[in-house]
């Protein structure tokens, strides 16, 4: 029998491409693991239908009842309204747009439910069990098909006035830069991304300029990946140099602005991009002792995360421990 004190979450990240559902308690220790295609293009009933079915599973897995489980934790990207737990739009899930998802949640399981941007449940994720653990004062960066982030500060998750804070993917760099997918101009998002390099080198190649990325493409621009890009940097493929530097660039002018602002201990870089590893954090980390100022710079490190694409699941689970501690404080 499992103490109320030590009664495990559930934990779900709910992506544009696939939902994660665990069975999670305190140590971090993961009991049962569920995973199912998101099929967001069918809309957010169906996609919340399925969301539930590997809730179920999971449950099942550990075999546990729901009285046993202390809360639901969910990790969603988009603007989120965390206060209300809607999700007022997402650009991984077309569609949803101001949908109550931990209300529906809440309703259909009958447990405390909680919702967290995804970004911010990383950071949470890796503060509690990853490369940032112990440190009060953090910064997550995740740098995949567009980048995000989640802010510790002191220790605990800063998710500003409404909820939404760490959206550092849409800090602007360059005032005349391209237009991101959020509609602004200039964004991080827009100038450092896994979409941004590959929409470089589509623009470049569409222009005649030779790369061997077509020959990973089969000449089929639509294909181009920012891990073809990787693959041919790393040959010294002269095109996905000069993006793969480009990006580096933009990269370290936004980090240099995040330890300006915050003075973080450590930011920690997460995300598929982020496996490009020192081709892309070498150059990004140049530019940062260019560019910060010279106090925070001395603190301050910049490594890589540790959890990989479980970051979001677990930092799901932190949310709904934390939330509940300080519950438990307030009576």
């Amino acid at each position: 029998m499992i103490r109320s004190n030590q009664r495990p979450v559930l934990a779900v990240d709910l992506g544009g491409t696939k939902i994660i559902a665990a069975v999670v308690v305190p140590d971090g220790k993961v009991i049962s693991r569920s995973y199912c295609l998101t099929l967001a293009e069918e809309g957010p009933k169906a996609v919340i239908e399925r969301l539930l079915s590997a809730v179920s599973e999971a449950l099942v897995g550990a075999e546990l009842k729901n009285s046993e489980i202390a809360g639901v934790g969910m990790a969603a990207a988009g603007i989120i309204d965390a206060k209300k737990g809607v999700i007022t739009t997402s650009p991984n899930l077309p569609g949803w747009h101001d949908v109550p998802l931990r209300d529906v949640i809440a309703e259909r399981i009958g447990l405390a439910t909680y919702l967290v941007n995804d970004a911010s449940a990383a950071a949470l994720g890796e503060h509690r069990f990853g490369a940032g653990k112990g440190l009060g004062n953090l910064i997550y960066l995740t740098v995949s098909t567009g980048i995000g982030g989640g802010i510790i500060i002191d220790g605990r998750l800063y998710t500003g006035t409404d909820g939404c804070a760490g959206e550092i993917g849409h800090m602007t760099i360059e005032a005349h830069g391209p237009q991101c997918n959020c509609g602004n101009f200039g964004c991080l998002e827009a100038l450092a991304s896994g979409s941004a390099m590959t929409r470089e080198a589509v623009r470049r190649m569409g222009q005649g300029e030779p790369s061997s990325i077509a020959e990973l493409a089969r000449g089929r621009l639509m294909d181009v990946t920012a891990e073809m890009i990787a693959v041919v940097a790393r040959q010294g493929d002269k095109m996905a140099c000069e993006i793969v530097a480009d990006a580096a660039n933009y990269l370290g002018i936004g980090l240099a602005n995040l330890v300006n602002i915050f003075n973080p201990e450590v930011i920690v870089i997460g995300g598929g991009v982020s496996s490009m590893g020192n081709m892309l954090l070498g150059p990004a980390r140049k530019v940062v002792k260019e560019r910060a100022f010279k106090l925070p710079l001395r603190t301050v490190r910049i490594i890589r995360a540790r959890l990989g694409s479980n970051a979001e699941m677990m930092g799901a689970a932190v949310y709904v421990f934390d939330q509940q501690l300080a519950k438990r404080r307030k009576t």
